[in-house]
């Protein structure tokens, strides 16, 4: 089942909001967003440190992101995750998705308390490019 949801959520991606993405590309969350641009989608990063990542402009929050939003994929720590998915909803993203590591069930109970698709503790890259291989 949770195959089916990941290849639903990254059939209708375009826009993925990275929300914790670094300046840094040698950690995973500046490197995994840039390797997701490689694939040909559109990286937003959300980060309140910084105004521009890797020439992309960067923004506070997801409520600052203009345009919708496909995809959150959460960088943020499981404490932060459910923050995350509360304002995930109140934007209208499609789909959230916790890297490979983050697991929440508060996130999880929020997403699905709205009926937005949720996946947590996989990588979106990892899974995004298997997809594209297949």
């Amino acid at each position: 089942m949770i195959d089916r949801l990941m290849d639903e959520i990254i059939g209708r991606m375009r826009r993925i909001a990275v929300v914790g993405m670094s300046r840094d590309p040698a950690k995973a969350a500046g490197g995994t967003p840039l390797q997701l641009r490689g694939l040909g989608y559109e990286i937003v990063p959300v980060n309140p440190s910084t105004e521009e990542i890797s020439g992309i402009t960067a923004y506070p929050c997801l409520a600052a992101v203009p345009g919708r939003i496909d995809v959150v994929n959460v960088f943020r720590p499981p404490m932060d995750a459910a923050d995350v998915a509360r304002e995930a909803v109140e934007v209208g993203a499609g789909a959230i998705w916790l890297q490979l590591g983050i697991v929440s069930d508060d996130a999880r109970a929020t997403a699905e308390s709205a009926g937005v698709a949720y996946v947590e503790d996989a990588c979106l890259w990892v899974e995004a490019a298997r997809r594209a291989r297949a």
